[in-house]
C-alpha cells in the first residue's frame, strides 16, 4: 500500500531533467531547502482546506449536525466520547468493562469501536463543546491526515512532490473514505495505515535516503540508535495507537504490510536475506513496544468478563459487488441517476458502498504496473491491490446483485481462520485504495522518466521534459477526476427532550444507578444513546447499541434475548409521536418494525412478561419519553402504577416494583435487591437508605 521501495536509481529531478543536461546529485543537493520544506507543509496545509470544504455543512454547527444517512452509528460513536471524557475528567483512564450500556450485565469495551485513542485526546473538546464537535473535527482530521499520511510517506521513498500530492489525495478524499464519513469514524480515521506499512518496507529493506531533508539533524544520542530499534520502537507505537482506534483496521494493515514485504522479498531475495536479522530484531522490539502499551487491553478482551468470538454479522453480507468498483455513488461529482440507484441498493447499505474507482483510473493504473513493473515499488503496490480487491470481493462472487453461491473466492479458505472470521471484506478497499495511489505515483514518476530518456538533446531537453511532466500529470488528474467528492450532506442531531436533566436531578438516583430509557436503546433505536452522549445522565442504563455476547459466547449485535418486548415497547412509544415532533423519523423506524413482525405471527407480550423482563433488568428507575395519555404512559401506568415524577413529555418511576400481574410459571420476576412488601414512599425511602446496590460501572 504504501511506497515501498524505489530501486536504486538516480533521483527524479535527474531521470527528468536528462542524462545529458544538469542531472547531478549535487544539482539535487543544492536545490533551495525552502521550496522544499514549503512543499513538505503546504500539500498537508491543501488537504486540510479541502477537507474544510468537504465538510463545510458541519461546521455551520459542529455540535449539532452529523453527516446524513447514518445517524445511529453517530449516537453510538458520541456515546463513547462522552464516557471517555467523563473518564479523563475524573483522572484515570476508562475501564474497559462497563455497565453504562446493556446495565447489569455490561459489555467489553475492546470488542467494540470504543476509540480510545481519539477519545482521550478529544476529551477537553468533548467536555466544552460535547461529543459531536469532537467527531467533527475527527471527520476533518480523518480526511486531510489520511491524505497528509501517505504524502509524507511517498515522498520520503523519493516519490516526486506533484505524484505524491495527487496520491495523497486520491487516498485521503477516495469514494471508501467518503463512505465511512457516514459516521464510520472509525474507519474514516485512516491516518496510520500509510506509517505502519511503510514502517514495515523500512524493516524489510533498510532506511531509506528521503528526497526532502528535515530542517533539523536528529539529536545525537537518536543517531547513535541502530536504525532498526528506532524503526520497530517506532512500528510499535503505530501498531499500538491503530489498535485504540480500531482494531479492524490495524489487522486488514498488517495483512497489507505482509503482502507488500512478500512481494518486495521476492523481487530482492538477496536483500531480504541480508536484512534477515535487522528485520527480524526490529519486529521484537515493535512486538514488545505494542504489546506493553496493549497488551493488559488484550487480554481483557479475550481472557477477561464478556468474552465472545465469531462475528456478529451474517456471512456474505458485507463485501464488494465486482460492478461496485466502475459504479459511482451520488456522493460524487460525476454520477449518473442510474449508479446513484445502483448503490443504495447494495445490500450492505451506503456506508458500506467501498469498491468504486472509476474505468479511467483503472485504466491509467494498468498502464502505471506495465510500465514501471520493474521497480519493487510498483510490482509491491500492483500486486497488492489485486490481492486486496480480490479479497474484498468475499468468500463468494456478488455480481450486480446476485451471488454466486457455487464459486469459491480465497477469502472462502481465509475466513476459516477465526482471527479473519469478524473481518468485513469490503472494508479491505481502504487499503486497496491507498495501494492504488502508490501505483498511481510510481507510474507517474516512471513513465516521466521514460519520456525525458527518449530526449537526449541538451537544448530541447528542459522544455520537452517540463512539456512531458506537465502532460503527464495532466492525464493522470483527469483519470482521477471521477473520484471528485461533493460536500457531505448534513442534518441535524436530535435535541434532548424538555426537562431530560431536569428530571434526573429530581429522581436523586446514586452514582451508577441502573435506568430504564423509553425508548428501548436498541441497534435500530438510538435516540438514548444520543440523549446520554449530550447529558451525560445517566450514567447506565439498560440496553444499547453494541458487540456482545449471545449463544455459546457468539458476538451477537444489541441486547441479549428476547427482542419481543423492547421492539413492543419502542412500537408503543413510536405510536404517541407526531409527525411533527424531531423524533418522527425513528418513530417511524420503530412503526414499521413491529409491524413487520406482527406480519409474521409476532403477537403483543403479555403483561406478566413484560414485567419479567423488566424485572431481569433491575433497573433503579424507568424514565419514558411519553405522556401519560400516550399508549406507551397508559401502558406503562397499568404495569408500574402511577409515575413517580412528570415533567413536560417526560414520565419517570424511581425504584419501581414489578408486581402488578400474576406471572405463570417459568415467567416469575427475577429478585429483587429490596422486599416485595417496600412499596410506600417511607418503605422506599428506608430501603435506599440502608440496602441500596449500585451496579459496577468502573474499574
Amino acid at each position: 500500500m504504501v511506497g515501498a521501495l524505489t530501486s536504486p536509481e538516480p533521483s527524479l529531478s535527474a531521470a527528468v531533467i536528462g542524462p545529458g543536461a544538469l542531472a547531478t546529485e549535487s544539482d539535487v543537493a543544492a536545490a533551495p531547502k525552502r521550496a522544499r520544506s514549503v512543499a513538505t507543509w503546504a500539500v498537508p496545509l491543501g488537504y486540510l482546506l479541502a477537507a474544510l470544504l468537504l465538510t463545510s455543512r458541519l461546521w455551520g454547527d459542529p455540535a449539532g449536525r452529523i453527516v446524513l444517512g447514518n445517524p445511529h452509528d453517530a449516537d453510538l460513536i458520541a456515546w463513547f466520547m462522552r464516557y471517555i471524557a467523563t473518564a479523563v475528567r475524573h483522572g484515570r483512564l476508562p475501564a474497559l468493562i462497563t455497565t453504562g450500556m446493556n446495565a447489569p450485565i455490561g459489555i467489553n469495551l475492546m470488542w467494540n469501536t470504543a476509540m480510545f485513542l481519539p477519545g482521550i485526546l478529544l476529551a477537553p473538546v468533548t467536555g466544552l463543546a460535547g461529543p459531536q464537535a469532537s467527531l467533527t473535527i475527527m471527520t476533518t482530521i480523518g480526511f486531510a491526515g489520511s491524505a497528509s499520511a501517505l504524502f509524507w510517506v511517498l515522498r520520503r521513498w523519493d516519490v516526486s512532490t506533484q505524484a505524491a500530492a495527487l496520491a495523497g489525495a486520491v487516498y485521503g478524499f477516495s469514494p471508501a473514505l467518503l463512505q465511512t464519513a457516514l459516521s464510520h469514524y472509525d474507519l474514516e480515521l485512516a491516518v496510520l495505515p500509510p506509517l505502519i506499512v511503510s514502517a514495515c518496507a523500512r524493516l524489510a529493506v533498510g532506511p531509506r535516503v528521503p528526497a526532502f531533508r528535515p530542517a533539523r539533524a536528529p539529536a545525537r544520542w537518536l543517531a547513535r540508535v541502530p536504525a532498526w530499534v528506532r524503526t520497530g520502537a517506532w512500528l510499535g507505537l503505530l501498531v499500538a495507537g491503530q489498535i485504540f482506534v480500531m482494531e479492524e483496521l490495524a489487522l486488514t494493515t498488517a495483512m497489507t504490510a505482509v503482502l507488500v514485504v512478500l512481494v518486495l522479498a521476492v523481487s530482492r531475495p538477496r536483500t531480504t536475506l541480508r536484512r534477515l536479522a535487522p528485520t527480524g530484531a526490529g519486529l521484537v522490539v515493535a512486538l514488545v513496544i505494542a504489546l506493553a502499551l496493549t497488551g493488559h487491553a488484550l487480554w481483557i478482551q479475550f481472557h477477561g468478563p464478556l468474552t465472545l468470538h465469531g462475528s456478529s454479522h451474517p456471512p456474505n453480507v458485507f463485501e464488494n459487488d465486482l460492478t461496485s468498483f466502475v459504479t459511482p455513488q451520488g456522493a460524487l461529482f460525476f454520477h449518473t441517476a442510474a449508479s446513484a440507484a445502483a448503490a443504495r441498493r447494495y445490500h450492505g447499505g451506503l456506508p458500506e458502498y467501498l469498491g468504486y474507482l472509476g474505468w479511467p483510473l483503472i485504466g491509467f493504473l494498468a498502464v502505471a504496473a506495465v510500465v514501471s513493473w520493474r521497480r519493487p515499488a510498483a510490482r509491491a503496490a500492483a500486486v497488492t491491490l489485486v490481492l486486496l480487491c480480490l479479497f474484498s470481493l468475499g468468500g463468494n462472487p456478488l455480481i450486480g446483485g446476485t451471488y454466486y453461491r457455487a464459486v469459491d473466492l480465497p477469502w472462502a479458505w481465509i475466513e476459516k481462520v477465526p482471527l479473519f472470521a469478524p473481518i468485513l471484506t469490503d472494508r479491505l478497499s481502504i487499503l486497496a485504495d491507498g495501494a492504488a495511489a502508490t501505483l498511481l505515483a510510481v507510474g507517474i514518476d516512471e513513465i516521466r522518466r521514460l519520456l525525458a530518456a527518449h530526449w537526449p538533446t541538451r537544448q530541447t531537453a528542459r522544455w520537452r521534459a517540463r512539456l512531458g511532466e506537465t502532460a503527464v500529470l495532466g492525464v493522470a488528474i483527469v483519470c482521477c477526476l471521477p473520484l471528485l467528492p461533493r460536500p457531505l450532506p448534513a442534518q441535524r442531531v436530535v435535541p434532548l427532550p424538555k426537562g431530560w436533566s431536569t428530571i434526573f436531578a429530581r429522581l436523586h438516583l446514586a452514582p451508577d444507578s441502573n435506568v430504564l430509557i423509553l425508548p428501548f436503546p436498541r441497534p435500530s433505536e438510538t435516540l438514548a444513546l444520543r440523549w446520554v452522549a449530550d447529558s451525560g445522565k445517566p450514567s447506565a442504563m439498560t440496553g444499547g447499541y453494541f458487540i456482545g455476547t449471545g449463544r455459546d459466547n457468539r458476538a451477537r449485535l444489541g441486547p441479549q434475548g428476547a427482542r419481543r418486548v423492547p421492539e413492543y415497547l419502542d412500537y408503543l412509544w413510536s405510536k404517541g409521536v407526531p409527525a411533527s415532533s424531531p423524533y418522527w423519523p425513528e418513530a417511524h423506524i420503530a412503526f414499521g418494525e413491529w409491524t413487520r413482525l406482527r406480519g409474521k405471527g409476532w403477537v403483543p407480550p403479555h403483561g406478566a412478561i413484560t414485567l419479567a423482563a423488566m424485572a431481569s433488568w433491575r433497573p433503579h428507575a424507568v424514565v419514558a419519553d411519553a405522556q401519560l395519555s400516550s399508549p406507551l404512559g397508559k401502558y406503562l401506568v397499568k404495569l408500574l402504577g402511577p409515575p413517580s415524577l412528570r415533567l413536560d413529555d417526560l414520565i419517570a418511576w424511581r425504584y419501581p416494583v414489578f408486581t402488578g400481574y400474576q406471572a405463570p410459571p417459568g415467567l416469575q420476576p427475577a429478585p429483587r435487591h429490596r422486599p416485595a412488601h417496600a412499596t410506600s414512599h417511607a418503605a422506599r425511602r428506608h430501603h435506599r437508605a440502608h440496602h441500596h446496590v449500585t451496579p459496577h460501572h468502573h474499574s
